[in-house]
Protein backbone atom coordinates (compact mmCIF):
# COMPACT_ATOMS: atom_id res chain seq x y z
CA UNK A 1 0.00 0.00 0.00
CA UNK A 2 2.85 2.38 0.79
CA UNK A 3 4.84 1.55 -2.35
CA UNK A 4 2.26 2.89 -4.95
CA UNK A 5 1.79 6.03 -2.85
CA UNK A 6 5.55 6.57 -2.75
CA UNK A 7 5.89 6.21 -6.55
CA UNK A 8 2.94 8.57 -7.09
CA UNK A 9 4.64 11.23 -4.96
CA UNK A 10 7.95 10.71 -6.80
CA UNK A 11 6.25 11.16 -10.21
CA UNK A 12 4.36 14.23 -8.92
CA UNK A 13 7.59 15.84 -7.65
CA UNK A 14 9.35 15.16 -10.97
CA UNK A 15 6.45 16.81 -12.82
CA UNK A 16 6.62 19.84 -10.51
CA UNK A 17 10.40 20.20 -10.98
CA UNK A 18 9.99 20.01 -14.78
CA UNK A 19 7.22 22.65 -14.77
CA UNK A 20 9.34 24.91 -12.54
CA UNK A 21 12.35 24.53 -14.84
CA UNK A 22 10.21 25.33 -17.90
CA UNK A 23 8.90 28.44 -16.18
CA UNK A 24 12.39 29.87 -15.66
CA UNK A 25 13.94 28.81 -18.97
CA UNK A 26 11.16 29.97 -21.31
CA UNK A 27 11.43 33.37 -23.03
CA UNK A 28 9.01 35.77 -21.36
CA UNK A 29 8.17 38.26 -24.10
CA UNK A 30 4.93 40.15 -24.61
CA UNK A 31 3.41 39.28 -27.96
CA UNK A 32 0.27 41.37 -27.80
CA UNK A 33 1.73 44.33 -29.76
CA UNK A 34 3.83 42.61 -32.38
CA UNK A 35 2.74 44.85 -35.28
CA UNK A 36 3.98 48.09 -33.73
CA UNK A 37 2.70 50.80 -31.50
CA UNK A 38 -1.06 50.81 -30.91
CA UNK A 39 -3.15 53.91 -31.47
CA UNK A 40 -3.90 56.45 -28.76
CA UNK A 41 -7.62 56.70 -28.02
CA UNK A 42 -9.61 59.38 -26.22
CA UNK A 43 -13.14 58.53 -25.11
CA UNK A 44 -15.50 61.43 -24.37
CA UNK A 45 -19.02 60.88 -22.98
CA UNK A 46 -21.71 63.19 -24.31
CA UNK A 47 -25.39 63.81 -24.89
CA UNK A 48 -27.05 64.43 -28.25
CA UNK A 49 -29.80 67.05 -28.19
CA UNK A 50 -33.11 65.37 -28.91
CA UNK A 51 -31.66 61.90 -28.42
CA UNK A 52 -32.93 59.34 -25.95
CA UNK A 53 -29.57 57.99 -24.81
CA UNK A 54 -26.01 59.12 -24.21
CA UNK A 55 -23.19 58.79 -26.71
CA UNK A 56 -19.47 58.03 -26.39
CA UNK A 57 -17.20 59.87 -28.84
CA UNK A 58 -13.99 58.02 -29.73
CA UNK A 59 -10.96 59.94 -31.04
CA UNK A 60 -8.07 57.96 -32.52
CA UNK A 61 -5.31 60.56 -32.22
CA UNK A 62 -2.67 58.45 -33.99
CA UNK A 63 -4.73 58.01 -37.16
CA UNK A 64 -6.82 61.22 -36.91
CA UNK A 65 -10.25 59.56 -36.80
CA UNK A 66 -13.45 60.46 -34.93
CA UNK A 67 -16.19 57.92 -34.25
CA UNK A 68 -19.11 57.57 -31.89
CA UNK A 69 -21.22 54.83 -30.40
CA UNK A 70 -24.39 54.63 -28.37
CA UNK A 71 -26.37 51.86 -26.72
CA UNK A 72 -29.80 51.22 -28.24
CA UNK A 73 -32.17 50.09 -25.46
CA UNK A 74 -34.90 48.82 -27.80
CA UNK A 75 -32.64 46.42 -29.72
CA UNK A 76 -30.08 45.80 -26.92
CA UNK A 77 -27.06 46.50 -29.13
CA UNK A 78 -24.39 49.15 -29.73
CA UNK A 79 -24.99 51.50 -32.65
CA UNK A 80 -21.81 52.92 -34.16
CA UNK A 81 -21.08 55.86 -36.43
CA UNK A 82 -18.67 55.42 -39.35
CA UNK A 83 -15.34 57.13 -38.57
CA UNK A 84 -14.68 60.67 -39.81
CA UNK A 85 -11.19 61.63 -41.01
CA UNK A 86 -10.25 64.63 -38.84
CA UNK A 87 -7.19 65.44 -40.98
CA UNK A 88 -9.49 66.09 -43.95
CA UNK A 89 -11.95 68.11 -41.82
CA UNK A 90 -9.26 70.41 -40.40
CA UNK A 91 -7.18 70.67 -43.60
CA UNK A 92 -8.71 73.98 -44.72
CA UNK A 93 -8.93 75.76 -41.38
CA UNK A 94 -7.11 79.03 -40.88
CA UNK A 95 -4.99 79.77 -37.84
CA UNK A 96 -5.70 83.08 -36.16
CA UNK A 97 -8.27 85.75 -37.00
CA UNK A 98 -9.17 86.14 -40.68
CA UNK A 99 -8.28 89.87 -40.88
CA UNK A 100 -5.73 90.91 -38.24
CA UNK A 101 -5.59 94.62 -37.43
CA UNK A 102 -3.10 96.57 -39.55
CA UNK A 103 -1.18 97.95 -36.57
CA UNK A 104 -1.19 94.74 -34.57
CA UNK A 105 -2.66 94.56 -31.09
CA UNK A 106 -1.39 97.99 -30.04
CA UNK A 107 -3.04 100.49 -32.36
CA UNK A 108 -2.52 104.23 -32.06
CA UNK A 109 -5.53 106.16 -30.79
CA UNK A 110 -5.37 109.96 -31.15
CA UNK A 111 -1.62 109.81 -31.73
CA UNK A 112 -0.91 107.69 -28.64
CA UNK A 113 -0.34 103.96 -28.45
CA UNK A 114 -2.97 102.15 -26.38
CA UNK A 115 -1.84 99.01 -24.62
Amino acid sequence: MKRPLLWTLVVLNIALVISLAMRFTRDNSALAQVRGRPSDYIMIPGVITGGTSEVVFLIDSSNGLLGAMTYNDSTNRLDTMPPIDLNRVFANTAIGPPNPPAGGIHQPVNGRTVR
